[in-house]
């Protein structure tokens, strides 16, 4: 139950800066779809989605309310989509990088483990999110190297994708985990973190 003093607080900042992040770099690119839905904002309760909060609680993945981002909006569409897209992943590894010399510096004590908290948080949502899957930030991202010839077909992947990713994850924590014994996306995102966090913890 302790560990919820934590985990609650550190889910609260680095879901808000990922969802502000994206809505700001939309604004700031053109669309001002995001503001006028009054997402550009550090309020977290503008971006908490409750589904995606209670999956993270469940199986350990979620997500916040995903940012409205009208595409027509921006100059170019394709290269802007994707910067807006990588926007809030690496708003998570600002902070992780931020949170790091805290939980390096103050262990064993209570802002040491809350920036902890956040640290470990910021980094599972930087690679989560960056993964090449449809809803995910990553699957804009990858957009960008889309050759133009295969963008529309790219776009009737993203819409359909996402469907498919779902049933993907649920077979993957309920199949698969019980076949194998672990999950196969949890396996590549502990061995991501793995890396990511050590070498941030090199540098700081």
């Amino acid at each position: 139950m302790t560990q919820y003093l934590y985990f609650i607080p550190a889910l609260i900042v680095v879901l808000t800066f990922h969802e502000f992040a994206h809505a700001w770099t939309a604004n700031y690119l053109g669309d001002s779809t995001a503001k006028y839905n009054g997402r550009v904002s550090l309020n977290p309760l503008r971006h908490l989605d409750l589904m995606g909060t209670l999956m993270l609680f469940l199986v350990g993945l979620g997500w916040g309310k995903p940012v409205p981002v009208d595409p027509r909006n921006f100059e170019h569409p394709v290269r802007d989509s994707a910067i807006t897209a990588a926007a809030g992943p690496l708003a998570n590894l600002a902070i992780a990088f931020a949170a790091a010399f805290p939980y390096k510096y103050l262990a064993g004590t209570f802002a040491g483990t809350l920036f902890g908290a956040v640290f470990q948080l910021s980094i599972v949502l930087f690679i989560f999110n960056l993964l090449p899957f449809p809803p995910l930030d990553g699957s804009k991202v990858l957009g960008f190297f889309i050759p133009a010839r295969y963008q529309r077909n790219y776009q009737e992947f993203l819409y359909h994708g996402t469907k498919y990713f779902m049933i993907f994850v649920l077979a993957d924590l309920f199949l698969v985990k019980e076949i194998l014994g672990y999950s196969l996306l949890w396996y590549a995102i502990s061995y991501l973190y793995m890396v990511v966090s050590t070498g941030i913890m090199m540098v700081t």
